[in-house]
């Protein structure tokens, strides 16, 4: 017979009562903290379940707003969401905050970048990757492996998606199994391809069972390769990794070299997946004045704010403004182009 649980606990009795998991794992998953880059479509999943699987606190990083196309699979948000302009981490801090209110939610509107990614993992015991483009995975690739901190990478596109668990001196490592970022324009995006949302559920479902694995203590456990799905064709494949620590003479894992995170590579201007946009990142440790840019802007096109963000219609570009000066110029995908209309709008 069952002991009878702590009150506590009850509302994760079920997992509680998997064997391998037990009391003693959710001990621990309440006393982790997780950091979830990006709140998009694989972000929302992950936070959704991390949340309802107890982990003690989440912080949430995401640059970016709700807008309509979102919904067809970013399971956080609604239409109220996009009405309100609302920035992806705090609508989706709001909604976990009413799934489960025992645990801390600290959500932060702004781009991972070297400047940040430090104070960002400060803290954390795991990482899971929510994010949407390489570079900021092999930034995160990097953190990690400087910091000693496991993370779990996920990807998809389609109906195809990957994820893979990384132990810094125990697996290898994202550089390990790939050397380089695909170059801009040779990988499809969202945009040209498509996404379906099934593929995201199951990546982001995946990872976070790695996430949880992790956190209860189960290192054991974790998948030790590189997972393939394709769920329009019905198949999955795991590559097997287990040799490539020895072979690869891997900069990171090997030789402590940490380019991205030492801002050495990577660009301070990203094309927006599927969006017809650029983000513009703002200057370090600058703080922008939402209500004078509104005042500014006022004169040259349609202008909406809230304490979060700013909007502008300013001929046939959205700018979309935060108050530590990014901006995310909708309406081209040419990075030169958003940058000149960010220095004629904001500023240079």
């Amino acid at each position: 017979m069952n002991e009878p649980l702590d009150p506590a606990l009850e509302r994760y009795a079920r997992q509680i009562r998997y064997a391998p998991f037990g009391e003693d794992g959710q001990h621990r998953l309440l006393a982790s903290r997780v950091l979830v880059c990006g709140v998009g479509a694989l972000g929302s999943v992950l936070a959704n379940t991390l949340a309802r699987a107890g982990v003690g606190k989440l912080r949430l990083v995401d640059r970016d707003f709700v807008e309509l196309n979102n919904l067809q699979r970013q399971v956080l948000f609604d239409e109220a969401d996009v009405t309100a302009n609302l920035p992806k981490a705090i609508a989706a801090a709001e909604k976990l905050r009413a799934i489960n209110s025992a645990i801390e939610i600290e959500p932060i509107v702004a781009d991972v970048g070297p400047d940040n990614i430090a104070s960002l993992c400060d803290g954390v015991d795991l990482i899971v990757d929510g994010t949407d483009n390489f570079e900021t995975r092999f930034l995160l690739n990097d953190a990690a492996a400087k910091f000693g901190i496991p993370w779990v990478y996920g990807g998809c596109i389609g109906a195809e998606g990957q994820t893979m668990t990384i132990v810094p001196g125990e697996t290898p490592c994202l550089r390990c199994v790939m050397a380089e970022p695909p170059p801009p324009g040779s990988s499809p995006t969202c945009d040209t391809a498509g996404i379906l949302s099934p593929i995201i559920n199951v990546i982001a479902s995946i990872e976070a069972m790695e996430a949880i694995k992790i956190l209860a203590g189960k290192r054991d456990a974790i998948q030790r390769g590189l997972m393939l799905f394709d769920l329009w064709d019905n198949t999955v494949r795991t590559v097997k990794l287990d040799s490539l620590s020895d072979l690869a003479d891997c900069p990171t894992c090997r030789h402590a070299d940490y380019p991205w995170l030492e801002g050495r590579r990577g660009s301070r201007t990203a094309v927006l997946c599927g969006r017809n946009a650029v983000q513009i990142s703002g200057t370090a440790g600058h703080t922008l004045s939402l209500e004078a840019l509104a005042a500014k802007l006022a004169v040259v096109g349609k202008v909406s704010r809230n304490p979060f963000l700013l909007r502008a219609q300013v001929g046939e570009y959205l700018l979309t403004v935060f108050p530590d000066g990014r901006a995310i110029v909708g309406g081209t995908d040419d990075e030169a182009v958003a940058r000149t209309v960010y220095a004629k709008y904001v500023g240079a």
